[in-house]
């Protein structure tokens, strides 16, 4: 077991930053103090973080880092920090640090090398999704992004399936309707909340169940989302896949029923929602 006072002593330090996810003048007087303070700033995103510094006018040294070289950069950082005993702050694209980017490399080598690490709070996307999401906030899992290949987001979403607590995912918004769709199909017509452009001028909160957001055309949002997803409650149960669906239409429409009635009867029958099965059964 080790402990570590962080404020005692003159222990080289590395500092993880939460900054703002939207707006820029959430940032706080301790985030300015402390990104004043150290010698050098560790970055996702260069550009980005420029543009809070300038806004600032702060001048540092920036180091940047990515999910593509971040053994490499947090080997060189912690010598850095270790033969010059450098104050060092880490900070996201936005929000907090280690939350779905490579931070969490550069921890676990500071922690192996006995240097500090301390946190300095901030903005969260997910945590400002859920508490306004209007879910249950007493338990939550949170997930992060999906696979981008479709085989393992099905797998990740089946494991999932039966987690009482409420999901929390991010989500670009070139694959937000798929996503939603999949989730549909899974873990059955949940209640969710799609948040987005968080703390900007255009923030907006979608609540509903899956079927409901589906009849939006989802792809025309803009901005990084958090989608907040109901638990398992025992009644939420995985819906039929399309494919089932458009089949029993069809089965219905072969032996003579007109197609309105075919998808009034499926939805009926299965506790689907008829706005769903007609937007099914007509997809290409």
């Amino acid at each position: 077991m080790k402990r570590s006072l962080n404020f005692i002593g003159e222990k080289p330090l590395l500092y993880l930053v939460a900054t703002p996810i939207g707006n820029l003048d959430d940032v706080s007087k301790r985030t300015i103090a402390i990104l004043n303070s150290v010698d050098l700033i560790v970055a996702e995103d260069t550009r980005i973080t420029n543009k809070l510094l300038q806004k600032l006018q702060i001048k540092k040294p920036l180091i940047y880092m990515e999910k593509h070289n971040e053994i490499i950069v947090s080997k060189k950082i912690i010598e850095e920090i270790k033969t010059q005993n450098r104050h060092v702050a880490y900070v996201s694209d936005a929000g907090y640090p280690c939350i779905s980017d490579p931070g969490s490399i550069l921890v676990k080598e500071a922690l192996a090398n006995e240097i500090n690490v301390s946190v300095i709070p901030g903005p969260s996307a997910f945590l400002s999704a859920l508490v306004a999401s209007g879910l249950n906030s007493d338990h939550f899992y949170f997930h992060g992004f999906l696979d981008t290949k479709q085989k393992v987001k099905k797998e990740e979403l089946r494991n999932l399936l039966k987690r009482p607590e409420t999901l929390i995912f991010y989500e670009s918004p070139f694959r937000i309707q798929k996503t939603i769709s999949l989730m549909r199909e899974i873990l059955g017509n949940r209640k969710a909340c799609i948040a987005r452009e968080l703390t900007k001028k255009h923030e907006e909160y979608l609540r509903g169940n899956f079927e409901e957001l589906l009849t939006l055309d989802l792809e025309t949002l803009k901005g990084e989302m958090v989608v907040v997803v109901e638990g398992y409650n025992g009644e939420n149960k995985p819906s039929l896949d399309k494919n089932t669906i458009r089949l029993l239409v069809e089965q219905l429409t072969d032996i003579g029923v007109s197609a309105k009635d075919a998808i009034k009867q499926v939805a009926k029958q299965h506790k689907l929602t008829k706005n769903y099965v007609y937007k099914t059964y007509h997809e290409n």
